[in-house]
Parts: C-alpha cells; sequence; structure tokens
C-alpha cells in the first residue's frame, strides 16, 4: 500500500483522532499545570528586580548629593524618577514609624506592612503598581524608604513569556502526539485497521458464500496480544467458514430432497390438497356443487395385452397418459387417476373454475385426435372410449397411507356410465353437461339409453366445436 495512502487512512481512522487528542490534550494539561507556577517565579523574580536597581540608585544619590536635613533628603530622592522612570514616588520614614515625607506618586504599602517585608502589587487602569521597602546601607538604618515602582513593563514581558512558553509547549505537544501517532499508527492502528478490513469481507464471504479472500491480516507477523487476535481470528474465521460451508451443502441437499418431495406429493396429490395435508388437517374432505367428470377408455385394450409382453403394455400406456397429463396441464383440469387402461379427470376441483365443463369437452377432442397417432406393434389403430357427465360430488383425501384424491357420487358414477355404455371412438355426454355445452360445442341427441342403476337417460354425442 502506498505510503500515502497509508498516512490517508491513518488521519481518517477515528482510533487515530481520538489518541491524537487524548495525547494532545494530556500534554498540553500538564505543561499548563507547570507553566502556572513557572509564570509566577518569572514574574516574582522581575518584581524582585525593581527593588534592587531603585536600592542602587538611591544609594547613589545620596552619596552623590549629601543631604543635612530632613527636606534636603525628599528633595533629593525627588529626582529619583529622572534617574529609573519606573520609580513613580516614595515615603520615608523613620525606624520609629515616623512619617518624615512623600515624594512623587505616594505608595500605598504601610510602614507596619513595610517592616514585615511585605509587598503590595496594584492592577490599575493606568497601568500596573509595585510598592516595596528599599534597604539601603548608607542610610545607617535610620529610615525606612518605600518606593512605588511602575509594573507595567513586568505584565507585558510575563504575557510576552507566557507566549514564548505556549508556543513551546504547542511545538513540544505537537512533536509528542506526531512521533506517538507514527508509532502507533504503525504497529497498532494500521493493523487494527486491515483486521476490520478482513472482518467485513470474512463477512462477505461466510453470507454470500464466495471463495475466502486474501486477507491483510495473514501477511502481519506479530508477537504480542495484537498477533493474538490476528491468529485468533484467521482460527475462528476457517472454522465458521468451514461449518458454513457444509451447512449451505446439507440445506441445498435437503432443499433439493424437499423439492422432490414437492413434486412427487404433488404428482400425487393437487396442490390445495397438498398444502392441507402438510397443516395436518386430518381429514380432507369438500363438497363441490358443479363438476364435470371425464372417463376414457382404451377398447379391446385386454385383447391387445393377451398379445403383448408386460413391457409393450406399459410403454404404450405411458405415452397415451403422458399425452393425456400434458392436456389435462393445459386446460387446468384435475387428473384422479388410471385403472389399468382407463384414465379419469375432473375439472373444477379443488379449485372452482367456471369452464369447467368447457375444458372438459375441449380435452376430450384432443384426445380422440391424440389417440390417432398411436398405433400399436402390429399397426392396429387405437381407440377411446370418452363418457362426461356434470353433476354434485365429494372431493377429498382418505385412509392414512398411500393417499389418493379421489370422488364420490352420483355424478361420478353417471360418468362412468356414460363411458361404459357409449360406443368405440366416440364422445358421449349426460343432458346436464349437455346444458353446459350447447352453446359452444357440436351435439348430436342419442336419444333414451337404459343407464344401469338409473333408468332412462337422455344422451348425446360430442362431434366438435362450433
Amino acid at each position: 500500500m502506498p505510503e500515502q495512502l497509508k498516512l490517508l487512512k491513518l488521519l481518517n481512522a477515528r482510533l487515530s483522532r481520538t489518541i491524537t487528542i487524548w495525547v494532545f490534550l494530556s500534554l498540553v494539561f500538564i505543561e499548563i499545570l507547570i507553566l502556572i507556577p513557572s509564570v509566577y517565579q518569572y514574574q516574582q523574580q522581575l518584581l524582585r528586580q525593581l527593588p534592587a536597581i531603585s536600592s542602587s540608585k538611591i544609594a547613589w544619590i545620596i552619596e552623590t548629593y549629601p543631604y543635612s536635613s530632613n527636606p534636603e533628603l525628599l528633595k533629593q530622592l525627588s529626582h529619583l524618577h529622572h534617574l529609573n522612570p519606573d520609580i513613580l514616588g516614595g515615603a520615608v520614614y523613620r525606624t520609629t514609624g515616623e512619617l518624615i515625607g512623600k515624594f512623587g506618586e505616594p505608595p500605598i504599602l504601610t510602614f507596619s506592612q513595610a517592616i514585615q517585608e511585605k509587598t503590595l502589587y496594584l492592577r490599575q487602569k493606568n497601568g500596573d503598581r509595585y510598592d516595596v521597602v528599599c534597604n539601603v546601607n548608607p542610610m545607617n538604618n535610620k529610615y525606612v524608604i518605600i518606593i512605588r515602582h511602575d509594573a507595567s513593563d513586568i505584565q507585558k514581558e510575563t504575557y510576552a513569556y507566557i507566549l514564548r512558553i505556549a508556543g513551546l509547549v504547542l511545538i513540544i505537544a505537537f512533536f509528542v502526539t506526531s512521533t506517538t501517532l507514527f508509532i502507533l499508527g504503525k504497529n497498532v492502528i494500521l493493523p487494527i485497521l486491515k483486521l476490520r478490513l478482513d472482518l467485513i469481507e470474512a463477512g462477505k464471504a461466510i453470507v454470500d458464500n464466495k471463495p475466502v479472500p486474501r486477507f491483510y491480516s495473514k501477511l502481519v507477523q506479530r508477537n504480542d496480544e495484537l498477533g493474538d487476535v490476528i491468529a485468533t481470528f484467521q482460527t475462528m474465521f476457517e472454522k465458521i467458514y468451514q461449518a458454513t460451508l457444509e451447512r449451505n451443502q446439507a440445506e441445498a441437499d435437503l432443499r433439493l430432497e424437499k423439492d422432490k418431495s414437492e413434486k412427487l406429493l404433488l404428482n400425487i396429490l393437487p396442490l390445495a390438497i397438498a398444502e392441507k395435508l402438510k397443516r395436518n388437517q386430518g381429514c380432507i374432505a369438500d363438497r363441490f356443487e358443479e363438476t364435470t367428470i371425464l372417463f376414457a377408455d382404451l377398447t379391446d385394450f385386454t385383447g391387445i395385452s393377451s398379445r403383448s409382453s408386460p413391457t409393450q403394455i406399459v410403454t404404450i400406456l405411458n405415452e397415451i397418459f403422458s399425452e393425456f397429463d400434458r392436456l389435462a396441464d393445459k386446460y387446468e383440469l384435475e387428473k384422479i387417476k388410471t385403472i389399468g387402461d382407463a384414465y379419469m379427470v375432473a375439472g373444477g376441483i379443488p379449485i372452482p373454475k367456471p369452464n369447467h365443463a368447457q375444458a372438459i369437452a375441449e380435452m376430450a377432442l384432443e384426445m380422440q385426435q391424440i389417440i390417432q397417432k398411436f398405433r400399436y406393434h402390429d399397426n392396429q389403430l387405437l381407440n377411446l372410449r370418452i363418457g362426461i357427465n356434470t353433476g354434485p360430488v365429494v372431493a377429498g383425501v382418505i385412509g392414512l397411507k398411500k393417499f389418493s384424491y379421489d370422488l364420490w357420487g352420483d355424478a361420478v358414477n353417471i360418468a362412468s356410465r356414460m363411458e361404459s355404455q357409449g360406443t368405440p371412438g366416440q364422445i358421449q355426454v349426460s343432458h346436464t353437461t349437455y346444458e353446459k355445452i350447447k352453446d359452444s360445442y357440436l351435439l348430436e341427441e342419442r336419444g333414451i339409453i337404459l343407464v344401469k342403476g338409473k333408468g332412462e337417460m337422455r344422451t348425446y354425442w360430442l362431434t366438435g366445436k362450433q
């Protein structure tokens, strides 16, 4: 990684900013704690220089201009301001405390405070003042002289000192912070940032089932606690990734088996019935007030079977009924069952369908067309006998094993009779079905026939579509 990008990432890292701020503020705080007494000491040092200079000036005046009386002493001391502009005035006392006189700007410091070696620092609008007693040897301890000094320059020099120290503090803080950031960044923060990226990539690899990414942390070799964390991460990822692969494979296998089971179940039962069974609804039985049922039977198939092997019989039946199944799907009808060479299908169940009779009629006509395409091995034609009836039924699943969806009711029995008492190659429909489809299909009246168990019934031949 280029050094510029490393530096950019380091500066953008929240951890880096936090460390930088805390180190910088800690250094500044520590330096401030050191600066406060240092500034005070520097100020006191400057203040101590004022009485020392004043004492030397007073001594020079007294030695240069001898005095014979107190007024002359005050007169000579009044010239101190010309010798040192910082001396603004003063007061002269005898050692007994008697005030001899004042000159210039009088000090506020009292005699009792002076003999106790106290000082007085005043902040005023026109400048700071500093009152202090001056010890002068030529005075032979006869007088106590209190001098008022102009301390404005002291304050300025103190501020300048603070600025110099503050600048030095900032330079030191910046240098120490930068050094700390560089060392921590190289040894701690950048490895943590790489580990964070590795965690993100590891999460994506696990969630999205992607190949193992190239981890940056693998390039880091450390013998400290951070190295232990990186090694632990790699071990943990490998275990989780392997477990995820195994789990995903198991889930894929489970989904595959579930799909197979679903397809197998849907091949046996309608979707709606299968869903009810999966919800453990127990016995499933529904009444449908109007359903159209079709029975189809291959004529003379028994004779054909006697001349064929079992494999040939099953093969031809599978081909024919597979075509019928595709027709049932095409017209959204429900295949009920096959019994030998008989095929049963119904419309309007288990989901009601308004045009169930028309759909059954369409399928019956196409079944007649499809059967013409089949020839047996001796080139013998196959024929269908089809019967259709419309009426109420009960549909459901009974029993505990080998589930099958079946229909019950007179409508089923009549549809079966329509097929069994029909003619090969013809489609016989009952009067109820006739009423449903007469406006859209070509029908010929067969007449009155005697239906077993039902007596006389009027039936029709379905010959085509109008």
